[in-house]
């Protein structure tokens, strides 16, 4: 029988190509998310500013002691004193700390936007190395390096005076130098001090690189340097591990990218067993007539299996080969583009390790292998004498063990459905993207009952309208229904998948659209190019004339810890229950109630100065007004704050607020990011942004934006965001439309003898032709309607949930643009198929199997 397989191949050219055009697209889909997922979990980077120092240490940035171990979205810092302790350690030659702090150098006209910039201590030019090319190193507080590509850029050599935007103002500095290193072009260098000095976190460096002795070994001293440290909140890097201490947003961007990667390689491999089931056993039940015969001729139900699986196989392990040879490539491609989308940093490394190859080979493997297994079971069981008439009548197109397998999914869709609704919005998706698949699998296992169903329904309009074509159309319907809800079933597919997911990021940008203007009350900003703004600038933007009030507004993320606080713990995955996540926002109380629509439930807000916090109602925690509340801020701190009011919150969206001067200490850059002003009464927007651009000239890089340009700023945020779900969800979604051209073109063209016979009894060309527009307009509108049911059980709970209503949020044109677009390539595949086959004489294909 292997034999036989193997020559099988070359005669049913058609099936087989279908078959492993399914195979080979699914199981590279599956191992390009899962080369993603395995390079998000390892989150690793080729360090350049860190590039000559073997070993690094920096502080976790991850929250330790938790079951996520979520990671903080500010660096968190070390103890520079640290390095005189590392210095000690046995093997280590030096420990090199880095201080680093954001700057921009202005243009010499001041009206251009200032470069972004990093300023370090000089001592740690080592760490790329950077060498002096021209000129001397700092020598005082004034004087500066720079290095030479952004010197070259700028037009500077060494004894200019430039000015940099550096803490919240404007200084002058001499270039003493340039220097020469692969670290990027955006360092410049001052001595030590004045490094330490302008460091928004006195005392502390963002990393240690440490350099091993003459001789020793840098594995031997990684060891000796992590038993030294002796505490899991502090990490030893090498190797390409240091890319995450030289750029933390490694770590939070590769935790974006995990759960971006999980949900849609999950949601890849489900699609690909819904298509290569049901192309295989589409292709196995167009052969029923050649498996009877064998069966009449003697072949007993194990040779069939095996004759079925032996082709399978073979046919499978070409296409997962060739999976795997490609899909790592398709994986890089797909990293490639979040990079340059700025999802997620440049510098991260793929890895296509032999983890996403098992899964994308065993995907399509046991898929094949099982659905051949169930496609075998009808011709191997029927007894020979029956064979030939149960090919004709196809009697068997559904069993018990498909209703039970349907009511399962169909009950899986509906407990996913109750907790889609029941969760917070922005999280919803997470149970909504696997619903979707979970209902396509119930409707397609009740396939053939459903598209019965319609088929009977629609009979009597069909032959009215179109006559004998329709009337033709519905009967070869009714006669084949299995191959009949084959070829449904991918319409559903693509069709459900494209109107759901699409509509699913459409509703959820709605919801965070929605959350940022009911927050907002302001009329204008107040930013800088030097990266922030001195606190003391609110009082002074507060008294210019035309401002009714004016508020700080610094953005970070913390946690609420439990009453019992959460410990750092080396056991990855055995912590604590996750503390409740939320945004926190530092705010000047004096002119919060007019700049944003936050108001105090209880106490008030008027309170928030010093060590304080306002939470939402729903994470007090039992805390009353008055009782100190444990915290986790952006840059890992643990804090005790005193709770001085509650607010309300948009479920999902709900924002906790702490004093702008407290939490911009736990901030990178230390400094305001944006103060938020609404004008008085019947002020003129125009003259006040006047009065406000003309404080630059106190406050050099201050500029001022309009509430319009923020909303444009926070709708290219979320719209980043949304990108890589478009980006993930064009691909699977992509797959199930070729699963849709490939199954057309497969129920079309394995009909030649059908089509052949027609002919011969007199049937024209134009006649044939127009059953099967027919047949494909029915196809076409029974996976439509079908698709349409399972967007529609996927979206109303999802929308219940972000928005407070059961209608998604989305242009009408999404879903009339996806039905038109999935009706015209069925019926363009079907017909272009048919016409293929028609250009054969009759007399030459009956009785003829390609």
């Amino acid at each position: 029988m292997i034999r036989i397989a193997l020559r099988t191949l070359r005669h049913h050219r058609t099936g087989f190509l279908a078959s492993f055009i399914a195979l080979f697209f699914g199981a590279a889909i599956v191992v390009g998310c899962g080369g993603l997922l395995q390079s998000a979990l390892k989150s690793t980077a080729q360090p350049e500013r860190l590039a000559a120092a073997p070993i690094v240490v920096s502080a976790d940035q991850r929250y330790l002691g938790t079951q996520s171990e979520e990671p903080f979205i500010e660096r968190v810092p070390v103890d520079a004193e640290l390095a005189k302790k590392l210095k000690s350690v046995e093997g280590v030659g030096a420990a090199v700390p880095d201080v680093s702090f954001p700057a921009a150098l202005a243009s010499g006209d001041g009206k251009q936007a200032a470069a972004k910039v990093t300023g370090h201590g000089w001592s740690s030019a080592k760490l790329t190395p950077y060498r002096v090319s021209s000129g001397a190193a700092p020598s005082g507080p004034g004087q500066v390096v720079l290095d030479e590509r952004l010197a070259g850029q700028a037009g500077l050599k060494p004894g200019d005076r430039v000015r940099l935007l550096v803490g919240g103002g404007a200084q002058n500095f001499e270039v003493s130098g340039l220097a020469r290193g692969d670290g990027g072009s955006g360092s410049v260098f001052l001595s030590d001090a004045r490094a330490a000095e302008l460091s928004a976190r006195p005392g502390k460096a963002d990393v240690i690189g440490v350099f091993p002795a003459s001789g020793a070994d840098a594995g031997q001293v990684a060891k000796a340097v992590e038993k030294a440290l002796g505490t899991p909140a502090l990490t030893v890097l090498t190797g390409s591990e240091r890319g995450r201490a030289e750029n933390p947003d490694i770590v939070s961007g590769g935790d974006d990218l995990v759960a971006l990667a999980a949900a849609f390689g999950g949601l890849a491999a489900m699609v690909t067993v819904f298509v290569v089931a049901s192309t295989l056993g589409l292709s196995i039940q167009q052969r029923q007539r050649e498996m009877a015969l064998l069966r009449a001729i003697g072949a007993t139900p194990g040779q069939l299996r095996r004759l079925i699986l032996g082709e399978t196989l073979l046919l499978t392990v070409i296409a997962a080969g060739l999976a795997c040879a490609l899909g790592p490539q398709f994986g890089r491609m797909l990293l490639d583009a979040f990079a340059s989308a700025g999802v997620v940093p440049d510098s991260m490394e793929f890895h296509a390790g032999s983890l996403p190859l098992i899964a994308g080979a065993s995907t399509a493997l046991i898929t094949a292998v099982g659905a051949a297994f169930i496609a075998a079971r009808g011709p191997a069981r029927t007894r020979p004498t029956e064979a030939l008439s149960e090919a004709g009548l196809e009697r068997r197109w559904f069993s018990w063990p498909r209703v039970v397998l349907a009511v399962l999914c169909l009950g899986g869709g509906a407990a996913l459905a109750v907790v889609t609704a029941g969760m917070d919005g922005p999280k919803a998706a997470g149970a909504a993207t696997p619903a979707a698949m979970v209902w396509t699998a119930g409707f397609g296992l009740l396939g053939p009952v459903l598209t019965r169903a319609m088929t009977a329904g629609l009979f009597r309009p069909v032959s009215a309208l179109s006559g004998l074509s329709g009337r033709l159309a519905t009967l070869n319907s009714k006669a084949r229904t299995a191959r009949f809800a084959g070829a449904v079933m991918p319409v559903m597919l693509a069709t459900g998948l494209a109107i759901a997911l699409i509509y699913m990021q459409t509703t959820n940008s709605r919801g965070a659209e929605r959350a940022f203007d009911d927050s907002l009350r302001a009329d204008l900003a107040v930013t800088s190019d030097a990266g922030g703004l001195p606190l003391d600038m609110v009082d002074t933007v507060q008294k210019q004339k035309g401002v009714a009030a004016a508020s700080a507004q610094v953005s970070s993320i913390g946690y609420v810890e439990p009453r019992t606080p959460v410990e750092p713990t080396a056991d990855s995955g055995e912590g604590a229950a996750d503390p409740p996540e939320m945004a926190l926002a530092g705010v000047t109380p004096e002119g919060i109630t007019k700049t944003t629509a936050f108001r105090a439930t209880e106490g008030s807000l008027g309170a928030l100065r010093g060590k304080t916090v306002a939470l939402p109602t729903r994470y007090t925690d039992g805390h009353k007004v008055g009782d100190m509340v444990p915290m986790r801020l952006g840059d890992g701190s643990r804090v005790s704050l005193k709770l001085v009011a509650t607010v309300k919150g948009e479920r999902g969206y709900e924002t906790a607020l702490l004093p702008a001067a407290f939490l911009a200490q736990h901030t990178d850059s230390g400094l305001i990011p944006r103060i938020m002003v609404t004008a008085e009464p019947g002020t003129d927007r125009a003259e006040l942004t006047a009065t406000l651009d003309a404080l630059s000239e106190q406050q050099p890089g201050l500029r001022v934006t309009s509430r319009d340009t923020l909303a444009a700023a926070q709708a290219e945020q979320d719209d980043t965001q949304a990108w890589m779900a478009y980006l993930v969800l064009g691909v699977v979604v992509g797959y199930a439309v070729i699963a849709l051209v490939n199954t057309q073109a497969l129920a079309t063209t394995e009909r030649r003898r059908e089509f052949m016979l027609q002919r011969l009894i007199g049937a024209t060309r134009r006649q044939v032709m127009q059953m099967m527009a027919m047949e494909a307009a029915l196809v076409a509108l029974a996976g439509i309607v079908l698709g349409s049911i399972v967007a529609a059980l996927t979206l109303v709970p999802l929308s219940m949930s972000v928005l407070g209503t059961a209608t998604p949020e989305g242009s009408p044109w999404i879903f009339a643009v996806v039905v038109g677009a999935a009706f015209a390539l069925t019926l363009a595949t079907t017909l272009i198929s048919a016409l293929t086959v028609l250009r054969n004489r009759p007399v030459e294909a009956v009785g003829v199997r390609e």
